[in-house]
């Protein structure tokens, strides 16, 4: 599949650590900051987005609440260091986020849930094309009726 996976972190280690570890089964694209981030979800066809919820002047849950509505079809997952109920009810509520994960990650399990993650944006875009396609051939099946009957 030919979509990214966008992971936003404003620790660099991390950053390095996750292109190191996915790279090689991902298109992995990285960002220090939420701002980054957009500019490269802007820029590129983005399937999954993974951000840290604690970083400077933009939490992980605001950043991907501040999304929602242009890149709806893009899947979110949260990942942070801390384990915080309230936090995950955010992030469950308001940025809809499709797993919550705790640092440090194990490497096979988040390439299991990128792997879903980028199957279900791509079930997502099929339907659409599909839902697409589907309009298309109604309002020409709809022309077709309309001159028969004149």
């Amino acid at each position: 599949m030919p979509y990214g996976v966008l992971y936003v972190d404003d620790e660099i280690n991390n950053l390095n650590s996750f292109k190191a570890a996915f790279r090689r089964d991902f298109e992995i694209y990285t960002a220090q900051s939420a701002r980054e981030g957009r500019k490269i979800l802007d820029s590129c066809e983005i399937g999954v987005i993974i951000t840290d919820q604690r970083m400077p002047g933009m939490t992980g849950i605001e950043f991907l609440e501040s999304i929602l509505g242009v890149f709806p079809d893009t899947i979110r997952i949260l990942l942070t260091g801390f384990s915080d109920m309230n936090a995950v009810m955010d992030a469950i509520n308001r940025g809809q986020v499709y797993k919550y994960l705790v640092k440090p990650w194990q490497n096979d399990e988040l390439k299991l849930y990128i792997q879903n993650a980028l199957e279900i944006y791509h079930l997502r875009r099929e339907n659409k094309d599909l839902a697409h396609k589907l309009q298309l051939a109604n309002k020409e099946l709809e022309l077709l009726n309309k001159s028969r009957n004149n």
